[in-house]
């Protein structure tokens, strides 16, 4: 037996229990080893007269003995002679596609022609790192690889137990090419390594990771069929079937991405997108986009037309598939697109990642960050042209992946709002319908500095607000943010610098974002302010005693500017408004350390009912003025949309109230 010629047996420990981390990725590092040594035929031939094949032959066969318990990897490509077995299989990281990458460029013409037959910018050679080979001892207890080089008449065995070395034997083999057979591991409770000796297990591996290799991959798959009715047969025969097998290309081979958005149609695309990302509708847009230059690659992303059913869930995972060369390397490749734009599915092939060395991730996630930004700048422009132009297709994407785009400028704290913030949508309540950030600026009124917003739990509740009637009053639009996001959302925009509206001396115009719930909107006149200075300078004892009444509930009572036709309304002073204040209770682990929102109980000086509490005040009637105050705030907190402390007292002071 021969030893592996590095020194270390812990390095092919390393190499089989460490480096990948899944088991069945070893028909996929086979197949591409396959795929490899059929790439270098063909490329051999291009600038070799005496080398004659036809392309057509070449091709990959996967079998397999279930009752032996082993699976078998063939292919037609330049084999190896005895010395390459010892080269590349004897010495574990050898790489022999790497070397050919390398110096075989230096062969004349090799650098002018592509297995297409147009000019070769790229010899697609998958293999790198001389290791993927030895994922097959991950399932195997014992490798056996037959090959014959082309233009060889001997054929040559190795054979492994991947434990401390190889034994290399003469072999038959009737043409050029290699066998690579596994001898698969016994089950174990934890790994059922029979499973991989199956016709449905084989094609599923190959689908899932070797789909796009571009040579066939062929399989004696099992079919059925109806035997010939027997000449003497009566009227009561009845159909008999048999199994027969079928050699059958089992793999798709060209890539849809790979190929041209005008040769494609949209019933193809879409049968793509609900075969390979499990949907039973039709994707809202397709996005096709082939990139040449320092890095080369082709992408194909789709934008859904509804929310997947787990896309809330702590478990659901954003990324496009990652492709090197056609080979599957990652499912879900999260560094592909931003957390804003999860929604997005598709894939991503380029021959020029530079993966680790078990192709499960990449070295230089540089190459991945250029890409993501290309991809993103792609998304942002469909999206922005969906709005536009399309804008009842634009508001059914928004009620199903807006929250989405809000997540991501509250939890970017504002740093992606000059991608996102004009593709919001928030209904208007002036306007009757969503609007853009955009279209609420240009439908202001000219003297309008800021946008205006409330948050709650329902755009009627809302529009039925105090506050919001108001400012509708004055002639302003309000815009009603019924999920639990907004206010957060609006909070990290903090302004809006509309696209177009630009000043006369270059600058652009942000408009503050204001809550209408919140402290002084501006909107008061100099007039209104010093009427509301006298009526809180003659009810001083009033709202001191109304105050005192809801002790601990509010930070104070006021005569308010802004409230038209409700006798009171809450405000609240600072960032924490009361809804926001509502949703961080509700919070998990919120118990402690919740910032509390400083409540402003305003009050309209105007309306009936504050002439009964100045009444109740001068008659000395203390109690009566603390009830009606207690029952004006929860009156106020329910018109808010939010629950009251004590729901049984209220109703016994409404009681009382009534009698």
């Amino acid at each position: 037996m021969r030893k592996f010629k590095t020194e270390s047996k812990k390095l092919l420990d390393l190499m089989i229990n460490s480096i990948y981390t899944n088991r069945e990725i070893f028909l996929r590092e086979l197949i591409s080893n396959s795929s490899d040594a059929v790439d270098k035929l063909y490329f051999r031939s291009l600038v070799d007269e005496t080398v004659k094949i036809n392309r057509a032959d070449l091709a990959i066969t996967v079998a397999f003995d279930e009752d032996a318990r082993t699976v078998t990897v063939s292919d037609n490509g330049i084999g190896m002679t005895k010395d390459d077995l010892d080269k590349n299989l004897g010495t574990i990281a050898h790489s022999d596609s790497f070397e050919f990458k390398q110096g075989g460029l230096d062969k004349p013409g090799l650098d002018d022609v592509s297995p297409d037959g147009d000019v070769a910018a790229d010899v697609d050679i998958i293999g790198q790192f001389g290791v993927g080979f030895y994922s097959a001892f991950m399932v195997g207890h014992k490798v056996r690889v037959v090959s014959r080089a082309y233009g060889f008449d001997e054929a040559w065995a190795w054979e492994s137990d991947g434990v401390d070395g190889y034994t290399i034997e003469a072999a038959e083999r009737s043409e050029h090419g290699t066998d690579v057979i596994v001898y698969l591991k016994a089950d174990t409770d934890e790994e059922t390594y029979g499973s991989f000796a199956t016709e449905s297990g084989l094609k599923s591996l190959i689908k899932k990771y070797s789909n796009y290799v571009r040579y066939p991959i062929q399989m004696e798959v099992t079919k059925s069929r109806m035997k010939e009715r027997p000449a003497d047969a009566g009227d009561g025969y009845q159909p008999e079937f048999e199994n027969y097998t079928e050699l059958e290309t089992v793999n798709s081979m060209v890539p849809i991405w790979k190929r041209k958005k005008q040769d494609v149609t949209d019933e193809e695309y879409n049968e793509f997108y609900k075969t390979d990302f499990h949907d039973f509708e039709d994707p809202l847009r397709t996005l096709s986009l082939h990139a040449e230059g320092t890095l080369t690659y082709d992408a194909l992303m789709y934008l859904p037309s509804h929310a997947p059913f787990d896309m809330w869930s702590k478990d659901y995972k954003r990324g496009l598939a990652l492709y090197s060369s056609g080979v599957l390397i990652m499912d879900k490749c999260e560094e592909l697109v931003p957390d804003y734009f999860n929604f997005v599915r598709g894939v991503v092939d380029s021959a020029d990642l530079t993966l680790n060395i078990s192709r499960e991730t990449l070295q230089h996630n540089s190459q991945l960050r250029a890409i993501a930004r290309r991809l993103e700048k792609k998304i942002k422009s469909e999206l922005s042209s969906m709005c536009a132009d399309d804008r009842e297709a634009y508001t059914g994407f928004f009620k199903e992946f807006g929250r989405t785009l809000k997540y991501g400028i509250y939890s970017s704290y504002g740093m992606a709002k000059d991608t996102l913030a004009d593709l919001l949508l928030f209904y208007s309540a002036k306007q009757e319908k969503m609007v853009t950030l955009d279209e609420y600026v240009a439908s202001a009124p000219a003297d309008a500095e800021a946008i205006y917003f409330a948050a709650g739990d329902s755009v009627e509740r809302l529009a039925a607000m105090p506050i919001v009637t108001t400012v509708l009053a004055k002639g302003y639009d309000v815009l009603l943010c019924d999920e639990s996001v907004d206010e957060f959302c609006m909070m990290a925009l903090a302004d809006y610098a509309p696209k177009d509206a630009v000043e006369p001396d270059g600058s652009t115009k942000a408009w503050p974002i204001k809550n209408v719930g919140g402290e002084d909107l501006g909107l008061t006149t100099e007039e209104e302010k010093k009427k509301a200075e006298e009526a809180t300078e003659e009810n001083a004892d009033l709202f001191s005693a109304m105050a005192d009444a809801l002790a601990g509930k509010v930070k104070k009572v006021a005569v308010s500017t802004r409230v038209t036709e409700a006798p009171v309304m809450l405000t609240t002073e600072g960032a924490v408004s009361l809804q926001m204040a509502h949703l961080l209770k509700e919070q998990p682990g919120s118990d402690e350390g919740v910032p509390e929102a400083q409540i402003v109980m305003e009050v309209n000086v105007d309306h009936p009912v504050f002439q009964v509490l100045k009444d109740a005040q001068a008659s000395g009637n203390a109690q009566k003025v603390a009830d009606y105050t207690g029952i004006l705030f929860d009156q106020a907190l329910l018109v808010e949309g939010l629950p009251i402390d004590n729901p049984l007292r209220f109703a016994e002071r409404v009681s009382a109230l009534m009698v």
